[in-house]
Formats: C-alpha cells, sequence, structure tokens
C-alpha cells in the first residue's frame, strides 16, 4: 500500500486498539492482554499511515537462527490493502539481515472449521508458509496449526 511506513517501535496501546478491531480474531481479553504485554517487550513493526498505525507484527526471536511471528495484525478498517504483507516482508527482510534462517508463525490449525483462520493460514500460504505440524492443546483447547517460512 502506497504512503503506508513500517516503523521499529513498541506501542502497548496502539497494538490493543488495532486488536479489539478485531474480534472476529481477537475476541478474548486474557489474550488481548497477553499480546499487549508483549508489546512491550518483543520486537514489534507497526504499519503506519497518516501518522496513524494500522497494522502490527510482533517477532520473538528464540535463537539466532529462527524466530516467531507471534502476532500480525491488520486494523478491520485497512485489511486487504497489502498491509499485512508489507509487514512480513519488512520482518523477513530484517531477520535475512540478523542471519536468521526460519521463521515461525502459529495459527488455527485446519481441522478447526473457521472461515476466518482459513483465511489467515491461506495469507501465510501466499507469503511462502509451509505447514509443519497441528498440535492439539498447544496454545488453547483446538489445534495449532505450526508454519514455518525458510529464509535462506
Amino acid at each position: 500500500m502506497k504512503g503506508v511506513l513500517i516503523e521499529e517501535c513498541r506501542d502497548p496501546a496502539v497494538v490493543e486498539a488495532i486488536l479489539r478491531s478485531l474480534p472476529q480474531w481477537f475476541g478474548i481479553d486474557s489474550a488481548i492482554e497477553t499480546y499487549v504485554a508483549d508489546a512491550a517487550r518483543l520486537d514489534s513493526f507497526l504499519a503506519v499511515s497518516g501518522g496513524r498505525a494500522i497494522g502490527v507484527a510482533l517477532v520473538r526471536r528464540h535463537f539466532v537462527e529462527s524466530a516467531e511471528l507471534t502476532l500480525l495484525a491488520v486494523d478491520a478498517g485497512h485489511r486487504g490493502q497489502g498491509i499485512g504483507r508489507r509487514l512480513v516482508e519488512h520482518v523477513v527482510d530484517v531477520l535475512r539481515r540478523d542471519n536468521a534462517a526460519l521463521l515461525q508463525v502459529r495459527t488455527v490449525g485446519e481441522s478447526f472449521d473457521d472461515d476466518g483462520y482459513a483465511q489467515t493460514r491461506a495469507f501465510y500460504r501466499a507469503m511462502g508458509f509451509l505447514p509443519l505440524q497441528e498440535i492439539d492443546g498447544l496454545e488453547w483447547d483446538g489445534p495449532t496449526l505450526v508454519m514455518v517460512l525458510p529464509l535462506t
């Protein structure tokens, strides 16, 4: 999207506002609180347009070689405009410059029938992420799909 800048900065209040605009994906208060707390300490990338943050990516480095995209969210009014793609591309560029080899993301698994999460999985596949494993009970009672993106 033209006019969108990606900034590396932490802003938990912005993260909360973006997540609250997406109740289909982020409708559980305790989960939102966890992401907001993470936004204060993890690597944080904000998509900014017209001086307003409209998207966020949070990244946790597990090892020198690997990282996890723990959150990717775009404000409800700006979805479908390529902002999520820009955020992921920026994160990938930063990780490659830092010699990381793998980027992991977790989402709701395919065995859980939900149109919103089907869109999420399709987005990650379009970005080049490959499904690695579906695990029941990992982060919630249902299935969690672990996907990886080779960076080298």
